[in-house]
């Protein structure tokens, strides 16, 4: 009887204690040296490679593993190196690679070609989201005259590690049309430069990144082509076409395995089925509607992997569901060209549920973290196999059983509540310009008002006091004279250096959406669930497993705490229902859209209770509005009409004098420009200063009726920008802006930021303000 091989495409990097994150950020501040990073870097290798192993997974792969990016490690390996940052043309490593990531910090003045940004050592590259997920990548550029060479051996050290621990691993590299398709032209000169004329120059460097590994003793090299379950134009297809008929010449005694993930095909599906390489990988989680038709058009001559475990959710798997798809494929491949997989790389899954200690055991029991898919992938191979674990099938059926019948997951209240909502309920009392006119009568703000998203820094001492008081070690009543004093001294701070709307800092928060979800019933908390954003950046989502209700205020309480220190108009602070929703691990068992519209209610009614409060400035963040669009054009609208029902649900239940901001960060706007208007925020406040406020023409080219916050200065960088920078950001939005409804404001919240860093940039950013309201004043 033939066995059904394992395999995963790729495992978390950050440790199941988060050591990379640690290390990463030590050897940023100088306190470790790069060989003891580098050691940290191995040894999570190792333990992972180890794992995997022990789990019964039979092709491990290797290049997985990032000190931040993948992405960025495959700009590196290429020899794509911004020119900007005034590389040597050797060895492109790790010091680099964060250069690139974060930005230099020498800064000077400069002229207005780029912002005042340009020739300064530097400014990070551009960072965006990876697909529909929650995580980053740093998008590669390119200009006309980008030109690859192998820079870089990190995906060869890392198969010789593997080797040395007796393990001929599967490299993973992100394949050509997707590199190409992820990356953006910055080419001043030549701005409509095609980037795939430059795939001729590209596919050499990956023919010699093939046939060296094959050289090396690999058996499989994995290709990720994500860009599968997207809409492809004719240059796409053409460059699909090219690059694998060299490519499966140049792996030579190497077997090539491209993997898509994320979605269905559609009409992409013939291409991907007639890629001339060994094996394909499907997602069949996300896919699962249009597995029949993979299966009929399947080629005799390959592969198939099929990932029926979900690499993106925390729920355990239904294992008779998943055999249902493993037992078609079966008799349609055969066991001998059948592989088990998950459906994406497991980076988006935390690394295991062996650390919580303290987490619900009724809830526990549906769960499964990327250590447990291990389990399950194996277990699901030797079932479908015929000779696998039927302890383990009847155990997974009982977890199934009980989580459908358990009666913690339905509340009646809630959904008759949601199924009375009316049109009423997400429209305000008046049109916008009605409202602006009570706004200003109110708030009294001047030209080009300053303000800040929300955080400021939350550091060690703050952290320290959160993790005494979590212990018991300090009493509630201590913890929160500490929070109000930081709160105290936060507010106070802004007021001297002339913000015009100060924000109270967030210092009794942990995260923008665990802090809400902690206080909503049916949702629940890991202790160690953490999952990579960008670079050291880790969230901790949390998991809604049923119907939400707000039992109490969650926020009212410290937002008229803060507007009592202040005689400003302070801002209260909230995360919207579609980013608390695309933040967190949500239940499979009911529309996603029924779910956001719970969430809405339970916002609308925390945004009633701060107005009510005598907060007349409310900012509803939906930095995550954008990443939840489906990946295909023609899915979009569905999802746009209801999570800008449910945005407007919670903002509509105040007075119109009352301020509505939201917030998005690191979003592609150009296409979706009109749902962001239907929002109807008062203000929104968005991220430009990578883009060079590139990201803002959308904004223009619509001719967004509403006030608008344009970044002007990069949060993920610990570069502090000068006054004369901020004024040429200012500049370029002022030429495209009315003066009375631009705002001045940071990219994003500054909880990652340190106050030495914090302090200089919102005073050059106050000055900046001040020059340019000065300017228009003189002007009159």
């Amino acid at each position: 009887m033939s066995k059904i091989r394992t395999h995963i495409l790729g495992y978390p990097r950050i440790g199941e204690q988060r050591e990379l994150k640690k290390a990463t950020e030590l050897f940023w501040k100088g306190e470790i040296p790069r060989p003891a990073l580098e050691s940290v870097g191995r040894e999570l290798r190792k333990h992972a490679w180890r794992k995997q192993q022990e789990a019964g997974i039979d092709l491990v792969p290797c290049n997985d593993f990032s000190f931040y990016d993948q992405m960025l490690d495959a700009a590196c390996l290429f020899g794509n190196v911004p020119p900007r940052f005034s590389w040597d043309g050797k060895s492109a490593g790790l010091d680099l690679r964060f250069q690139i990531a974060r930005g230099a910090r020498e800064t000077r003045e400069q002229d207005s070609c780029c912002g005042g940004t340009c020739g300064t050592g530097g400014f990070a590259g551009e960072m965006t989201k990876w697909f529909d997920t929650n995580y980053h990548y740093i998008v590669p550029e390119f200009k006309a005259d980008t030109e690859f060479k192998l820079s870089d051996t990190k995906i060869f050290n890392e198969f010789h590690e593997a080797k040395a621990m007796g393990l001929n691993a599967k490299p993973v590299l992100v394949g050509p049309v997707t590199y190409l398709t992820l990356g953006k032209v910055q080419d001043s000169g030549n701005p409509d430069f095609d980037r795939f004329e430059l795939l001729d120059r590209l596919l050499p460097v990956y023919e010699d990144i093939l046939s060296r590994l094959a050289a090396e003793g690999a058996e499989w090299i994995q290709l990720d082509e994500p860009v599968f379950s997207l809409d492809l134009d004719d240059t796409q297809r053409e460059a699909f076409a090219a690059s694998y008929s060299r490519l499966a010449r140049a792996a030579g005694s190497a077997k090539l395995l491209v993997a898509t993930y994320f979605g269905e095909l559609r009409d992409n599906l013939p291409l991907f089925l007639g890629l001339p390489v060994a094996a394909l990988h499907y997602d069949a989680v996300r896919g699962e509607a249009e597995v029949d038709a993979l299966l009929a058009a399947f080629p005799a001559d390959k592969i198939l992997s099929l990932g029926v475990v979900d690499g993106r959710n925390i729920w355990k798997n239904n294992f008779d569901a998943s055999l249902g798809i493993l037992e078609k494929a079966k008799a349609k491949v055969g066991a001998e060209r059948l592989w088990v997989s998950a459906s994406s790389s497991l980076l988006h899954t935390p690394v295991t549920l062996a650390s919580e200690k303290k987490l619900d055991d009724e809830i526990k029991d549906w769960l499964a973290f990327a250590d447990q898919k291990l389990v399950e992938i194996s277990a699901l191979a030797g079932l479908a196999s015929g000779d696998g674990d039927q302890a383990a099938l009847e155990a997974n059926r009982a977890s199934q059983k009980r989580r459908r019948e358990s009666t913690r997951i339905h509340n009646p209240a809630v959904k008759a509540r949601v199924a009375a909502v009316t049109a009423a309920d997400s429209r305000r009392i008046s049109a916008f310009p009605e409202r602006q006119k009570q706004q200003r009568e109110k708030l009294r703000l001047p030209l080009f008002p300053t303000t800040s998203i929300g955080s400021f820094p939350q550091t060690a001492e703050v952290r320290a006091a959160r993790a005494k008081w979590k212990k018991g070690v300090l009493s509630d009543t201590d913890y929160n004279a500490f929070l109000k004093e930081e709160t105290r001294r936060c507010i106070e701070w802004q007021d001297e250096i002339g913000i015009d709307m100060p924000v109270h800092g967030e210092f009794e928060r942990n995260d923008m959406v665990e802090y809400f979800g902690e206080q909503l019933d049916g949702y629940v908390f890991s202790q160690f669930g953490w999952v990579q954003s960008y670079g050291s950046r880790c969230v901790k989502p949390p998991i809604l497993f049923g119907d939400i209700t707000r039992p109490n205020p969650m926020t009212v309480e410290w937002s008229t705490f803060a507007q009592s220190v202040t005689k400003n108009p302070m801002k209260g602070m909230l995360t919207g229902p579609v980013t608390i929703l695309n933040w967190s691990f949500v239940r499979d068992d009911q529309p996603r859209s029924v779910s956001c519209k719970q969430l809405a209610l339970a916002i609308r009614d925390e945004v009633v209770d701060l107005e009510k409060a005598g907060i007349r400035v409310i900012q509803i963040d939906e930095a995550a509005l954008r990443e939840g669009l489906p990946l295909r054009k023609s899915d979009w609208q569905e999802y746009l009409d209801w999570s800008v029902e449910s945005f407007r649900i919670t903002a509509s239940g105040v007075r119109d004098e009352t301020q509505i901001h939201t917030h998005m960060c690191y979003s592609e706007f150009n296409d979706i420009i009109g749902a962001i208007a239907d929002m109807d925020a008062d203000v929104i406040t968005i991220e430009t200063s990578r883009s060079n406020m590139e990201l803002l023409d959308a904004f223009v080219d619509f001719k967004y009726p509403n006030e608008i916050g344009p970044g002007v200065y990069d949060i993920h960088s610990p570069r502090v920008p000068t006054v004369r920078q901020i004024e040429d950001l200012l500049a370029k939005a002022g030429n495209v802006i009315p003066e009375g409804n631009l705002w001045v404001n940071p990219d994003c919240g500054l909880k990652t930021r340190g106050w030495a860093e914090v302090k200089p940039a919102l005073i050059n950013m106050v000055g900046a303000a001040h020059k340019l309201r000065a300017a228009a004043t003189a002007s009159v």
